[in-house]
């Protein structure tokens, strides 16, 4: 017994030596454009999701979110804070997210999601994903009515199409909301924030070296 208590504990420290030696020697690869193996991904969106099952227990989705009020809220914010990476209806792709590992899911093309969906998508939207470009809006000072805002935007975008987009856009009141600001508008008003999706779209924006617009 004690002989194979010893096996462990030996290879424990020689297993910690090597990993204090891969980390040290700069040998874990970091870029963004250099994907993990099968296994590590694998490990990685089973933590993922696991920690957010966990997260969500408890959570109270409201009953309205299927409100107009809110729709055309979380759109202007939507906008403002997510399209770049997540899209809109009409856009394929963007340039910071072909440059983000893991790829940030087309949030415009996803089946209408489930009440259990809407509570993830609220705490993923709050909390952030360690290492993954997703951020934690709540400490950029997003309250959670502004966040359910947006949940209950996503419930209604993957039926829109890129006009009826454009139109909630900008009938909402852009990107506003309270938190740092106490309730003043961010970032611009109205039509002033709606200029990202035609970006996206290129139709305007700056030129890559090859001409084409973004």
């Amino acid at each position: 017994m004690k002989g194979f208590v010893t096996g462990v504990l030996t290879t424990l420290v020689v297993g910690a030596g090597i990993g204090l030696a891969v980390v040290y020697g700069g040998k874990v690869d970091v870029a963004a454009d250099s994907p993990h193996s099968d296994l590590i991904f694998s490990l990685l969106e089973t933590a993922r999701e696991k920690s957010i099952d966990q997260g969500v227990k408890g959570l109270s989705v409201p009953i309205n979110l299927a409100d107009k009020d809110r729709i055309r809220r979380g759109a202007g914010n939507y906008d403002a804070m997510c399209v770049s990476c997540h899209l809109a209806p009409g856009t394929e792709n963007s340039e910071i997210r072909m440059g983000l590992y893991p790829t940030p899911p087309n949030l415009s093309t996803l089946d209408e999601p489930s009440t259990e969906e809407a509570a993830r998508k609220f705490w993923v939207i709050k909390h952030g994903i360690k290492a993954s470009g997703m951020p934690a809006w709540s400490k950029g000072g997003i309250e959670d009515e502004a966040i359910w805002d947006m949940v209950a935007f996503l419930q209604v975008m993957p039926k829109l199409t890129q006009a009826s987009y454009g139109e909630l856009v900008e009938a909402s009141e852009g990107h506003s909301h309270g938190g740092l600001t106490g309730g003043e508008l961010m970032h611009g008003q109205g039509s002033d924030v709606m200029t990202a999706p035609a970006k996206v779209n290129g139709r305007s924006g700056h030129d890559n070296s090859d001409g084409h617009a973004h």
